[in-house]
């Protein structure tokens, strides 16, 4: 593949992908250029056709490789040809036609509701500022369904606690008001009086961190982590499960998709619909449980 240097060199400058990425789609671009030479093609770009690629991915799915790395070593090779139209190399393209073999859709991890109520009831945070914070910070990602990125995010000016709603800036800086609990609101009044006494003037960040700082991604897995490794042993224990977990809880109360679909600030209700899976989940079990012919 003559182009492959300056493609690396846009993925890298350009793209600004870090080299750990970058090293991926070169194994996958070099694996793909292995499958031709095996079957005497000659690799250039103008004479691949579709063929050559669903050929590759026959040989992928006996080698034993999954759906989903299939998936990323294809989009690897879709990126590089878009790089070469782009560029003007090539004018067809190869992938255009190509159908994937269909990957498996993962059922989001969740956290049963009596598990979330020991964690919050039960279990003892630490004294003082860094607790108030803590549980504040597990708190608003239960309460609210907001991405661990939306609530470092947060700045001072949009946490409205007189009329307990909260300003959050999504994706692609869509943003969407969400409402707090009137109780949940006093705690972060309660942690908002503690952070400015910790540091002085009010900071311009809702969260921080010991030193007054903006609160880093890093610092809320680990709390969500330490805190749920308390009271769960499922696997993952990231923000991002308090999220699924905020959503599936909502829907199993009898939230509609619609209002789950605002609260969570997809842009679209099919992404939302993932988690009717849950619900089923759980009512299938229900059912073979209490039906007398089940």
């Amino acid at each position: 593949m003559d182009h492959k240097e300056s493609f690396l060199r846009f993925l890298r400058i350009e793209k600004r992908y870090s080299p750990h990425t970058v090293r991926s789609y070169i194994n996958d671009l070099e694996q793909f250029i292995l499958h031709l030479r095996l079957n005497n093609k000659s690799g250039a770009e103008n004479e691949i056709s579709s063929h050559d690629v669903r050929s590759w991915i026959v040989a992928l799915m006996e080698e034993g490789y999954s759906p989903s790395s299939i998936h990323r070593k294809i989009s690897s090779l879709r990126a590089y040809y878009r790089f070469l139209r782009k560029e003007g190399h090539v004018r067809g393209d190869p992938l255009e036609k190509v159908v994937l073999p269909k990957t498996a859709k993962k059922l989001p991890v969740f956290v049963e509701e009596k598990t979330l109520d020991r964690l919050l009831d039960d279990c003892e945070f630490e004294e003082g500022f860094r607790g108030i914070r803590d549980r504040a910070i597990i708190e608003m990602l239960y309460f609210t369904g907001m991405r661990r990125a939306e609530l470092t995010g947060l700045r001072n000016s949009d946490v409205d606690l007189e009329s307990a709603t909260v300003r959050v800036t999504g994706k692609r800086n869509k943003q969407r008001i969400v409402p707090l609990f009137n109780h949940f609101a006093l705690k972060l009044k309660n942690y908002a009086r503690e952070r400015d006494a910790e540091f002085g003037i009010p900071a311009e960040w809702f969260f921080v961190d010991d030193r007054g700082n903006k609160l880093y991604d890093k610092y809320v897995y680990n709390t969500v982590r330490r805190y749920l490794s308390m009271v769960t042993t499922i696997e993952k224990k990231s923000p991002h499960v308090l999220r699924h977990t905020f959503a599936t809880h909502m829907l199993n109360r009898g939230a509609d998709l619609n209002s789950i679909k605002e609260f969570l600030g997809h842009a679209n209700l099919s992404a939302t619909q993932i988690y009717t899976h849950n619900t089923f989940e759980k009512l299938s079990k229900i059912y073979k449980q209490a039906h007398p012919r089940a």
